[in-house]
């Protein structure tokens, strides 16, 4: 059904923007006539060529609201509902808890949408710079099927779950991440400061100094002389990389890549494991078709090669195949994740193998990560120590021989 952006003012002086579904524009107006909106404006919304999306209203990026405080909306949306609170009340207590702006004004024009007849599945859909496809989804499974107090609640739950993953994934690596940095900084710092002052003798002398001498002193010469065409091929190497990643090719190879690289390979297909199997059976749960469930998984599992995975299953689960006949010729899948599809298919039990396996893997990206930052520690000490040997070994060592030849 259609759907109306309006703009209108009650008795009471407060005007306010909305969305209203109707069957036409005249339909539109007399649904707000009826409620005693005064009118101020009326204007259908456009839809996008991708499946019937509808147009984004909110001007900001994603990043203007975080995880964490959608979140946070899911959690406290899902208590209310479940305390019989109506869907109109309990948005307008959101309203007063929120404190960020944008999201404050988010939150109104979602809650001035339901109130003015809409699905608060389609109110959220407008904003799907905030709430993901997958969250929208599961939101409208609850509306159809009568459940949404406990779709929210689960909703929480799995939205909850990978924020919290992401979050340990983030504070294992700001550790390394920070050592690493310094070392960089304080390395550049010598090398423009320190270097040039410890080397000059040896560059006057006129001696033979050794390669890594020479290596050296030419390093701090390019960073002392030309830090400004490092800086341009820096970030000319930063922005090229952003460019090609977002061409399909580009991102087809760096998807593919990242899945390859040693060790931190392993972390990430683990992740898009998690993401793809706790994202299925939660939709399933939430009474969506299974294919349905697996487009929707294939626009938020985040990985190019994953994706064509799951579009190809789509397919073959269309054609009245099985769902684990794509994922047992693929390389870059498990053979565990393979046979529980096939079991959990058999056996009509889909939604609780999926659960299981997401369990599993979740625990092991735990493990892993734990594992990894103890090994960086020590790792990150040999490299500094060597970096640090090297540095220092080739300038005393010269300073060493041009002493001992007086």
């Amino acid at each position: 059904m259609p759907q109306f952006s309006y703009k209108a003012g009650k008795p009471s002086g407060q005007v306010f923007q909305g969305v209203v579904e109707a069957g036409s524009e005249e339909d539109a107006i007399n649904l707000l006539e009826d409620k005693g909106y005064k009118l101020i404006y009326l204007e259908k919304m456009e839809s996008s060529g991708n499946a019937g999306a509808k147009k984004s209203l909110w001007p900001f990026s994603k990043n203007s609201v975080s995880s964490k405080e959608v979140v946070i909306f899911a959690r406290q949306l899902s208590v209310m509902i479940s305390a019989n609170v109506s869907v109109v009340q309990s948005l307008r207590i959101l309203i007063e808890q929120t404190e960020k702006p944008g999201f404050k004004q988010i939150i109104t024009d979602i809650a001035n949408s339901v109130e003015s007849g809409s699905k608060l599945s389609s109110a959220l859909e407008r904003y799907n710079k905030v709430f993901s496809q997958f969250f929208v989804s599961m939101i409208k499974s609850g509306e159809t099927s009568g459940k949404l107090d406990e779709v929210l609640e689960y909703l929480a739950d799995q939205t909850e779950k990978d924020y919290d993953l992401v979050s340990k994934i983030k504070g294992a690596m700001i550790y390394p991440v920070f050592i690493v940095g310094a070392l960089v900084v304080v390395g550049i710092a010598m090398l423009i400061f320190v270097i040039p002052q410890m080397t000059s003798m040896l560059t006057a002398s006129g001696t033979t100094l050794p390669i890594t001498t020479r290596i050296l002193i030419g390093t701090s010469n390019v960073f002392r002389n030309y830090w400004w065409a490092l800086l341009i091929v820096a970030a000319g190497l930063f922005f090229g990389f952003r460019y090609v990643v977002k061409m399909p090719a580009g991102r087809k190879t760096f998807d593919l890549i990242k899945l390859k690289v040693p060790i931190f390979g392993k972390l990430f297909q683990m992740i898009y494991l998690v993401r793809f199997t706790q994202s299925l059976s939660t939709l399933t749960k939430g009474g969506v078709s299974l294919t349905a469930a697996l487009k929707i998984v294939s626009e938020v599992v985040g990985n190019y090669s994953y994706r064509a995975i799951i579009d190809q299953t789509v397919r073959e689960v269309e054609d009245g195949n099985s769902i684990a006949v794509v994922f047992l010729q693929s390389k870059i899948v498990p053979k565990l994740v393979s046979q529980m599809l096939s079991v959990g298919e058999k056996t009509g039990r889909l939604d609780e193998v999926l659960d299981k396996v997401s369990g599993f893997y979740s625990r092991e990206i735990e493990n892993m990560v734990a594992n990894m930052t103890h090994l960086i520690e020590p790792l990150i000490m040999v490299i500094i120590g060597v970096a640090v040997g090297g540095m220092v070994a080739s300038v005393i060592l010269p300073m060493y021989n041009l002493a001992s030849t007086f």
